[in-house]
């Protein structure tokens, strides 16, 4: 049995001889840092005793040392995207792509690039891409995944078929043995290795049993690959240590082959009735040297569809399984000839060669988030620890029968998709490891579909590697005598077994350290169940990691300020689900740790939208906050900014009042007192209130047009600004009658937002009051305040049990989706109007943009749409604290965007927004009322 609960290492003696060298700051061991890494993207937890968060290769190797002299246990770690808990270990957890992300030379003419084990596979296409190059292998993690985990797992992604597993990709390694010989591998081997002088006696003296068992066909991932090093294939160790999964070196660094890509590419489309009959065609496909042959079935489908949107689903040939094949080359006719002919003898029921490059994005999108989508679009939750087994393409379609049915035969459900042209196939499946004897079902389940997959000459792992999910499943696919193989090489590099312990050799049995299956009976799990079960939804895949702010992405904009990975979503799920644990993060909801992890959370519900998963980080932060503050006295902001819209109703009722508040805000001395009052930022600029509610200071004309109600939020009628005037003005031209709402309806985002969930309901229930009637009536109402409409749209439902809710939610619009429904109204002509448009967070998240988009593009305008937040939202960016990474959120797309235009219109909907703007950029934005107002229709 491995040393997977290793004896504790005083870890403290480890920073201190560290800072005896110069090294500082590279060891953190806080309860939030451990917490964060217990977790990877598999199903697996394991606390470890530190991180190591090294800055260059130097530190590195010195942390790697004297680990090594105190007999800590190492797991490197990249982004942490593993999917068989190949990145969680009991000792450090020495985390690479912190700052270890440097790239190197890249050589256009060698077609090589140099980098760190840190750089993430997109930064590495991103600087290739100048010389026309880039590298290969692709997952579907890209833009977050690092070249060193790539290599580590020997990862594929579906163009492999084109370009290889990442081990074909590897030209040469710096690496760190176990036992601690630094090793520069190439094609020309060091002479002078002890270790490679032991492993090539390993080698000489098994030569029988790597020649017939191992490299038997492409997807063959699963343990160590030793074909790389027979005498034929030129002893290569630096190909072999691609999918050693960090058990025999550290890597370093990495030379890597870059490929161009063909000028021209092109994608067929191929239906068949079931998955099995499409898997069926693999052979016949292969025959057409495609770059990607990709499978998945009506199931993904219809989840990519209720999920993201009938949009997000172009038209598919008819049938209910389906392949995407992809064919490049130099001459667009050959390829339009090969995709006839593919087409011709692909056996298909339907299919068509889809010329539109955006419909083609859009499949190759489907097929991208089906992981995170397949582990939440089941009756119960879904996890990956079966997830990419392999088999010879020849025998896919009758694999995936017989795996249809030991599915049936214990009773769980998967939704199977995959790389058909490698007989690779990803299914997250619906273990129930929260029940009593589940660890037990998925164990035995695991060892029947092993069972399987050997019969047909496969592999446990097509491409993730084996981890701690399969690694004591090698038995069912290697003899004995390979198993001692692989015992004698890890000996050769880490004879004290310090490297990634537990996995593929000594390994931890699959039902060891399930996260889940310590889940009951924990405290917070049997009173807060919901709460729980939710936070656990995040499976760790990372998207939050990247940069996803392109388009309309939102998630996570503190992570993209800070870069550190409290200040993710996966970051932040984990040490929730820690918090559900009570191991390392203790006392609950009041645990610092918590606190900590959601201090920079923006309650942006871009993770609502963007994460696969499903994860509503700002739910979770009003919850905690919530649960802390209950009975207690709160925080200063929390009764100023929480309370606003009650101080706003009554500043502006009190003639004079708002002008004294005003001038009080300006004078310097009585300024500084009013923000400590309120808990804000000194350096933070506070909204002029007006002197009168805008619903008493506009006033509505008496013409004759259909009944329509302008819900004016708190900040609209109690801060200045012409978004009213100019609603009014709109509306009236597009034919309506518009009214004012005669009560305050307040959507209570403000007491959400600080965590003041019994007051959010309060101002719900009376909003509920006051807006149902006019619903029920069919009478429209249109707001003004994005963020106040989301509430509607997802909040309101999670705080109050009143089947009213969904009706208002309804009935509530905004501008532009009342306006595109509004028979004969028609945009003005903006041509030649150049606009740059902010969507408030909520509008893009929970609302969704689409609409405002349609408007625009009707009007002619030239826009440009930003994504990511404007980093003010509502309290965040004014309470103390937070100023400086409201402002790096502001200049992550905000700011540049708004710089590089200095001409244009911008637009903004949202109040913060404009706020932001305005003081950071001194940048008047208007609201999407005022532009079409200020045009003659």
């Amino acid at each position: 049995m491995s040393q997977t609960l290793a004896a504790t290492v005083d870890v403290a003696d480890l920073t201190r001889q560290l800072s005896r060298r110069g090294i500082s700051g590279v060891i953190d061991h806080t309860r939030l840092t451990r917490a964060m890494y217990s977790s990877d993207a598999s199903l697996y937890r394991i606390v470890p005793q530190a991180v190591a968060q090294p800055r260059t290769v130097d530190e590195a190797v010195a942390v790697l040392e004297l680990a090594a002299e105190l007999g800590l246990p190492v797991t490197t770690r990249g982004a942490g995207t593993s999917c068989a808990g190949n990145a969680v270990g009991p000792g450090l957890i020495l985390d690479v792509a912190r700052h270890l992300n440097r790239i190197g030379e890249i050589d256009p003419e060698q077609r090589t690039a140099q980098v760190e084990p840190g750089v993430v596979q997109a930064s590495l296409q991103s600087a290739a891409a100048p010389f026309g190059l880039r590298f290969g292998p692709d997952p579907s993690t890209h833009t977050r995944c690092t070249i060193g985990g790539m290599i580590g797992n020997n990862a594929c992604g579906p163009r492999a078929l084109g370009y290889g597993k990442t081990a074909d990709n590897v030209v040469a390694l710096d690496v760190l043995t176990g036992s601690g010989e630094r090793l520069r591998l190439n094609t020309d081997q060091p002479a002078d290795s002890a270790t490679l002088a032991q492993l090539k006696g390993v080698v000489g003296s098994h030569l029988g049993t790597i020649r017939t068992e191992f490299g038997r066909f492409g997807r063959q991932v699963s343990g160590y690959s030793l074909e790389h090093l027979l005498p034929e294939k030129g002893f290569n160790v630096a190909r072999f240590l691609a999918g050693t999964e960090g058990t025999l070196a550290v890597i370093l660094g990495a030379t890597v082959r870059l490929v161009a890509d063909a000028p021209h590419k092109i994608m067929i489309a191929l239906g068949y009735p079931s998955m099995a009959e499409a898997a069926d065609a693999a052979p016949a496909i292969l025959q057409h040297a495609p770059t990607a042959c990709e499978g998945l079935d009506r199931r993904i489908v219809e989840v990519v569809r209720t999920r993201r949107g009938a949009g997000a689903v172009p038209p598919l040939p008819a049938g209910d399984g389906w392949v995407f094949v992809e064919l490049v080359g130099d001459d667009p006719a050959e390829i339009r000839d090969r995709a006839d002919r593919l087409l011709a003898g692909s056996g298909c029921k339907d299919g068509f060669v889809v010329a539109d490059p955006a419909q083609a994005l859009a499949l190759w999108k489907i097929r991208e988030d089906g992981a995170g989508l397949a582990g939440v679009s089941l009756s119960s939750p879904a996890y990956p620890g079966w997830e990419d087994a392999a088999v010879p393409p020849e025998h896919l379609g009758a694999y995936l029968r017989d795996f249809e049915a030991l599915l049936t035969r214990h009773r769980l459900h998967g939704l199977p998709y995959g790389h058909f042209g490698d007989g690779c196939v990803h299914v997250r499946i619906d273990f129930p490891l929260t029940e009593t004897g589940g660890a037990a079902v998925y164990r035995s389940f695991v060892e029947e579909a092993a069972a399987l997959v050997a019969g047909y000459g496969g592999s446990m792992s097509g491409e993730h590697g084996d981890g701690r999910a399969r690694s004591a499943l090698l038995p069912t696919m290697y003899s004995a005598a390979a198993l001692g193989v692989f015992a004698e090489v890890k000996a050769a590099f880490d004879p004290d077994n310090l490297l990634n312990p537990g996995v593929l050799v000594d390994p931890d049995p699959v039902d060891g350290r399930l996260r889940a299956a310590a889940l009951p009976g924990k405290e917070l799990m049997r009173t807060e169940g919901h709460f729980a079960a939710a936070v656990h939804n995040c499976s760790g895949v990372g998207k939050c990691l990247a940069d996803n702010t392109g388009g309309l992405g939102v998630m996570c904009p503190s992570y993209q300020a800070t870069r550190e990975e409290k200040d993710s979503t996966r970051g932040r799920a984990r040490v929730l689900q820690e918090m559900i644990n009570g191991e390392v993060i203790q006392l609950g909801f009041r645990s610092p740790a918590v606190h900590q992890a959601l201090d920079l959370c923006l309650s942006c519900k871009g993770c609502a939208r963007d994460c696969p998963t499903g994860i509503d980080m700002a739910t979770y932060k009003a919850q905690v906050l919530d649960h802390t503050y209950r009975g207690k006295l709160r925080p200063r902001s929390h009764y100023a900014l929480g309370w606003l819209p009650r101080w706003g109703r009554l500043i502006t009722r009190i003639p004079g009042l708002a002008s004294l508040i005003n001038f009080t805000m300006s004078a310097p001395g009585l300024r500084r007192v009013v923000k400590w009052t309120a808990g804000a930022d000194q350096r933070r600029s506070l909204p002029r209130f007006a002197r009168r509610a805008a619903r008493s200071r506009v006033a509505l004309s008496e013409r004759a047009g259909a009944p329509v109600i302008i819900w004016v939020d708190s900040f609209s009628d109690s801060f200045t600004g012409g978004g009213v005037e100019a609603m009014v003005e709109v509306l009236e031209s597009a034919g309506y009658a518009p009214t004012f709402l005669e009560s305050t309806a307040c959507c209570g985002l403000t007491w959400i937002s600080t965590g003041q969930l019994d007051g959010a309901r309060r101002q719900l229930r009376a909003s509920l009051e006051v807006l149902h009637p006019h619903v029920a009536a069919g009478t429209p109402i249109v707001g003004l305040e994005p963020s106040c409409l989301a509430v509607w749209r997802s909040d309101a439902a999670e705080l109050l049990d009143d089947p009213r809710v969904a009706e208002v939610a309804a009935g509530v619009h905004t501008l532009a989706e009342l306006l595109n429904a509004t028979e004969g109204w028609r945009p003005p002509d903006l041509t030649g109007t150049e606009l740059v448009a902010q969507p408030h967070c909520h509008h893009a998240s929970i609302i969704g943009w689409q609409a405002d988009a349609a408007l625009l593009k009707a009007t002619g305008a030239t826009v440009t749409t930003v994504g990511g937040c404007c980093g003010l939202a509502g309290n965040f960016g004014v309470e103390k604290g937070h100023y400086d990474v409201s402002v790096k959120v502001a200049e992550h797309d905000l700011l540049p965007a708004v710089a590089a235009a200095p001409d244009a219109v911008v637009l903004a909907d949202g109040f913060s927004c404009r706020t932001q703007l305005a003081e950071l950029a001194d940048r008047q934005a208007i609201t999407l009322a005022e532009l079409l107002a200020s045009r003659p229709h």
